[in-house]
């Protein structure tokens, strides 16, 4: 006969089945709360990659079309004024605007590599609130359009209307054109460069370097590098070519978009 209290049978234990229900209980609250954190990483991502081009690209529409409108230029074509390079009287001769407020239109930028139908407002400042909703931020210290020196814009290449998304598909002799409340101007894409963020040194008026005296018009545009992160700046630089007066009509490159955004079309 066994020493053993009922006869050498285990005693069941009955707490066994209570842990593994707080086990399973526990398993299932904790798949549930990664399936939710996944569905809201997705949703943040729909949103940062989709929602905000879609508002943005609303507010930047309409910010084009009421700048085109609220400063008409007739339909036809005239040939532009002779290229201002150096010191010389053509040099002198090209208008420079005053600079507007912060958030603020200057004018709008059209840039036929980037889609037959861009155009994007170029708003003053470069603060979260214009590069979020607004478009194309200038830099408040850099040269404004047409003016000695460099004029500087920055803009998100993926989210809030990714207005530089395909910044680096720019060949070199691309026109890039900018119209302001008093005349076209259009520069031609020279090259880019991929800098580190700290390298502020691009929005100098002569970029990269700090002493020298500018005798170009430039136009810098900026944007984060590469495509989907940002631990890098893309810089794309142009040269001033031409202008002409609101006056003489757009440069025939952009007549028939001009016409349709002022209602001509």
């Amino acid at each position: 006969m066994s020493d053993v209290l009922g006869g050498g049978r285990r005693v069941a234990d009955k707490t066994e089945p209570a842990r593994r229900g707080r086990r399973l209980f526990i398993a299932q609250v904790a798949g549930e709360l990664l399936m939710t954190v996944g569905v809201i990483a997705l949703l943040f991502v729909a949103w940062a990659l989709w929602w905000t081009n879609v508002q943005a690209d609303a507010v930047q529409g309409a910010a084009v079309k009421q700048f085109v409108q609220e400063h008409p230029a007739p339909a036809t074509t005239a040939a532009p004024a002779a290229p201002a390079t150096g010191g010389g009287t053509a040099a002198s001769a090209v208008p420079v605007g005053t600079a507007p407020g912060h958030g603020q239109a200057i004018g709008v930028i059209y840039i036929p590599r980037l889609g037959a139908d861009y155009s994007r407002p170029i708003i003053q400042g470069t603060s979260q609130g214009v590069l979020d909703t607004l478009g194309l931020g200038h830099y408040e210290a850099t040269a404004m359009p047409g003016e000695l020196g460099n004029f500087v814009v920055a803009g998100h290449r993926q989210t809030h209307g990714a207005v530089l998304d395909n910044i680096h598909t720019l060949v070199p002799g691309d026109k890039i054109y900018v119209q302001t409340a008093d005349a076209f101007y259009t520069y031609v894409y020279r090259n880019q460069e991929i800098v580190l963020p700290n390298r502020t040194d691009v929005l100098l008026p002569v970029p990269g370097e700090p002493d020298a005296k500018p005798g170009q018009r430039i136009l810098t545009l900026t944007s984060c590098n590469p495509r989907f992160g940002s631990q890098e700046r893309i810089i794309a630089y142009a040269v001033f070519d031409s202008w002409q007066p609101l006056s003489a009509g757009p440069p025939a490159a952009i007549a028939e978009q001009l016409a349709d955004l002022q209602g001509k079309g």
